[in-house]
């Protein structure tokens, strides 16, 4: 099968960009938001499989030149080089495309909301769980995203006892997805006078937020209770009963909210918490019936999972997932979080590329 064969890609890319020069189209948001990210995902399939060709012929070339008994030894020497260097560049841009061309997980293009707890460890949980706050806000600035805070619960000595905020951008949950289960820190806590290296853990959910047709909520499944936002400690922050606390009744599903000054704000925020988790649900029911082999497979968001360690003394961050080991620490808690989530990702994409191989054979 010929990879670099697109045309009828480059057929609806066409006809995406006479739909979009339409004014009936730019009248419509949500029309034109569907049919802008279709033509984004059509016109990188295009350009990856035009570079392919394109290095194609390189090859084709530096063969020739190599084989032409005209040249001299100094041009055949030079070819040489020329289709070692075209052939690496091959493999890298033919998984590019077999990547680009594997059926689409739709909500890849999602925004996403995170929940980030700390877990076992006491207070040193807390500083790690903020610790790994600072990290997603780094990721989010390096790729240009935006970051909203829906709702944050500290504790006294400035960590985190949970943070809800959502991300929104190019792509969100087709990265972030990677980031699901628990995250262990292993370290001296700046409380340890021994010197001794404690273990500490935080759990991150990370659910792809739901459009409003995806997820319709009845308004008398939901009870609504109003009470005073509260600080580190209890003390009040707010002088109106300004937080909000959602019950989802058919599900048991609990949603709070209290960073906004505004009780409207605060609730809009924690429907929004409540349509992702009920989404999360949703597809979690649909996939218990999956094959095991799914179930195994990066990226399942399994959040009892323990996806990744984060040791100090090593500067050492390790993904149990993939067994990669990058010795960065500072590095990636600094926001530079390609160096786990791109292996994660070319990882996920050989297992699928095998599964569709020895499907059609």
């Amino acid at each position: 099968m010929d990879i670099t064969n697109v045309t009828q890609y480059e057929d609806e890319l066409s006809s995406i960009e006479t739909e979009l020069s339409k004014p009936e189209t730019a009248s419509n948001p949500s029309a034109f938001r569907e049919l802008t990210k279709r033509y984004s995902y059509l016109k990188q399939i295009v350009e990856a499989a035009s570079k392919l060709k394109s290095n194609f012929l390189q090859i084709k070339e530096a063969e020739e030149l190599i084989h032409d008994s005209s040249n001299d030894e100094e041009m055949i020497e030079f070819a040489r080089e020329e289709l070692a260097e075209a052939k690496e560049k091959s493999e890298k841009l033919e998984f590019q495309l077999k990547r680009l061309l594997l059926p689409k997980n739709p909500e890849d293009d999602a925004n996403t909301i995170i929940e980030l707890r700390a877990g076992t460890g006491g207070d040193e949980a807390g500083l790690f769980a903020a610790d790994l706050y600072r990290m997603y806000l780094r990721y989010a600035e390096h790729k240009g995203w935006k970051v909203e805070s829906i709702t944050t619960n500290l504790t006294d000595q400035g960590g985190v006892k949970e943070v809800i905020f959502s991300v929104s951008g190019d792509r969100i949950y087709s990265y972030l997805k990677y980031e699901a289960g628990v995250h262990r820190v292993q370290r001296v806590p700046v409380t340890e006078t021994s010197g001794r290296i404690h273990t500490s853990a935080a759990s991150v959910a990370v659910l792809p937020e739901a459009e409003d047709v995806e997820i319709e909520i009845d308004p008398s499944d939901i009870r609504i209770d109003v009470f005073r936002s509260s600080g580190p400690g209890g003390q009040s922050v707010n002088t109106t009963d300004s937080a909000i606390r959602l019950t989802h009744l058919k599900t048991g599903l609990i949603v709070t909210c209290q960073d906004e000054k505004s009780q409207h704000k605060n609730k809009a925020k924690a429907m929004r918490v409540l349509k992702a988790r009920l989404f999360e649900k949703a597809r979690d029911d649909a996939n218990a019936t999956r094959s095991e082999q799914r179930k195994s497979m990066v990226g399942s968001g399994d959040r009892s999972e323990k996806i990744r360690t984060y040791n100090f003394p090593q500067n050492r961050v390790t993904d149990h997932r993939i067994g990669l080991t990058v010795h960065a620490l500072e590095e990636i808690l600094g926001g530079n979080l390609d160096k786990i989530i791109e292996p994660l990702i070319e990882h996920d994409t050989q297992e699928l590329l095998k599964q569709q191989f020895e499907h059609e054979n």
